[in-house]
């Protein structure tokens, strides 16, 4: 047998677990990073929200949202988009600096273009999908999302970082140009 494999410290418990401790660590850690680096290097962009029914505002200690852009023209994608499936939708900021979705893309644009990745949640109608970016819940201090609940959708704006390749991540919840809440990368 290989002098290696009968090492005491290679059949050590200690090393076992800490290897296992290392794995779930790394796992934890993924997702973080890609956060950090989009709040890092994003481009900001302003979303405009659209109206809840106030009943399902508040879940816990989160505030549920609904960008706009999470209805999109499908455009020539209308029928070769399936659930599940990753498109990229093109944003440009309006005269109020709000960003639209004005174009959806079955893979990334290699034109410079700013886009938001999503993955389609299901048709609206014939020519409209409804696209998940992963921004509909922000995280609100305990107590906080009551306040919040009251004021009326169209005065709220959600500030996200876009990375390159339309990664994103929430950064800030606006109400009248005045910073309601930030959002950790953590």
């Amino acid at each position: 047998m290989n002098a290696a494999l009968r090492s005491p410290v290679l059949r050590s418990p200690w090393l076992k677990w800490g290897l296992v401790a290392l794995i779930q660590l790394a796992l934890v850690a993924l997702p973080l990073a890609e956060r950090l680096r989009v709040h890092a290097s994003g481009t900001e962009v302003t979303l405009a929200l659209t109206p809840i029914d106030p009943r399902d505002l508040l879940r816990g200690d989160y505030v549920i949202l609904n960008p706009q852009i999470n209805v999109v023209e499908a455009g020539s994608l209308a029928d070769s988009v399936y659930q599940g499936d990753p498109v990229w939708a093109v944003l440009e900021a309006d005269n109020e600096g709000i960003h639209r979705a004005v174009e959806l893309l079955d893979k990334a644009p290699e034109d410079g273009r700013l886009v938001i990745r999503g993955h389609v949640r299901g048709h609206r109608s014939e020519q409209r999908l409804a696209v998940d970016y992963g921004l509909d819940a922000f995280f609100v201090p305990e107590g906080q999302g009551l306040d919040i609940e009251r004021l009326p959708r169209d005065r709220i704006r959600l500030v996200v970082a876009v990375s390159k390749g339309g990664a994103s991540a929430p950064l800030r919840l606006m109400a009248d140009g005045k910073v309601l809440l930030r959002d950790s990368a953590f």
